[in-house]
Order: structure tokens, then C-alpha cells, then sequence
């Protein structure tokens, strides 16, 4: 906490010339492309892979499979690695997230696919709550939202669920709804 990026750039770029970790900058603004809006001062760093996360984490099976409260922030972490990974497995594109500057909202990521936007929330259980996901859509009105989750599918016009199994079909679903955006 308190440190600067400067001060890990050399041991950052590093882990990313080698591809043990991704880089997700924040954006200052969901507009199009996207890089244009990049802070490079924030961003987020995430594994190449969720089971080097936990195995550095020290994480046994038996904990993973827990759902004990002192569990679920790390939980959210996890799940949020499983769906980067998915997602760099399956697009050129770069990852961005959104925060806003005068609250706690967060968009884990933002796409730029084709000539939109799409913010993407992941939760790691079923709960359906996207406070931030609704505050982002009434305020940048993007057409579309996605949020992934341990829930079935579920498309509701302006929001869809995709389960998080099928977090890697991400490019195929938008694709599947170029009439609709």
C-alpha cells in the first residue's frame, strides 16, 4: 500500500515479458478505443494461471472447496483470475477495468468489442447483486452488460448472465448478439 508503480516497473514488466502475469489497466472513461482512456498510473496484476494463485497462496484443496466467510474475499480474487484467463484465452483484445473516482464502484473489466463497450462483473457465488454493473449501465448506458456467476444463463435485455464454466464463450455471445448491442 502507498507504493508507486515506478518503484516495481523493471520487476513488473519483467513478470509480463516472461507471461507469468497479465496487466489490466483502469480506464478513466468507458469511450472508445479504449487505450485512449488508459491510467497507467492503476491497474491490477494477475497471474497467468489461478492454480499458481493458490498454490502461492498456500491455499489447500479442503479451503478452496469451503465456504466459510473468511474465504470469500480471496474467493472473488480467484474467481476473478479464472475469468482473465478464460478471456485471454479467447481474445486479441486487451483488458481493461472501470472505477469510479467519487465511490466504491468497480467494473472488473471492460471489452472494447467492435464498436462497443461491454463491462463484465464477476461474482464468485450465485449472488445476482451488480450494484456497480447498474450504476455503470444508468450512467454510460454501454447496451449491453455481462456478468458472470455460479448462476445459470440468463438474458435480461440488458444484462446476461453467463455462467462462469462458460466464462471462455465470452467472444462467441457477442458475436451471437450483433443485432441486439
Amino acid at each position: 500500500q502507498g507504493a508507486r508503480a515506478k518503484d516495481f516497473e523493471i520487476a513488473i514488466q519483467w513478470l509480463l515479458d516472461t507471461g507469468l502475469a497479465h496487466i489490466v489497466y483502469r480506464v478513466n472513461k468507458p469511450g472508445l478505443p479504449l487505450v485512449a482512456y488508459k491510467d497507467s498510473g492503476a491497474f491490477k496484476l494477475f497471474f497467468l494461471d489461478v492454480g499458481l494463485m493458490a498454490s502461492m497462496a498456500g491455499l489447500d484443496i479442503k479451503v478452496l472447496l469451503d465456504e466459510t466467510a473468511s474465504f470469500s474475499e480471496f474467493k472473488g480474487a480467484l474467481t476473478e483470475q479464472y475469468v482473465l484467463q478464460q478471456l485471454v484465452s479467447t481474445t486479441d483484445n486487451s483488458m481493461f477495468y472501470w472505477s469510479a473516482k467519487r465511490s466504491d464502484a468497480e467494473i472488473d473489466f471492460l471489452l472494447q468489442y467492435k464498436n462497443t463497450i461491454v463491462p463484465l462483473e464477476v461474482k464468485a457465488s450465485e449472488n445476482l447483486h451488480a450494484k456497480s454493473l447498474r450504476f455503470f449501465n444508468i450512467k454510460h448506458q454501454p447496451g449491453l452488460s455481462v456478468r458472470t456467476s455460479l448462476s445459470d444463463y440468463r438474458d435480461e435485455g440488458w444484462l446476461v448472465n453467463v455462467p462462469l464454466y462458460a466464462a471462455g464463450t465470452l467472444p462467441c455471445l457477442l458475436s451471437g448478439r450483433k443485432g441486439k448491442q
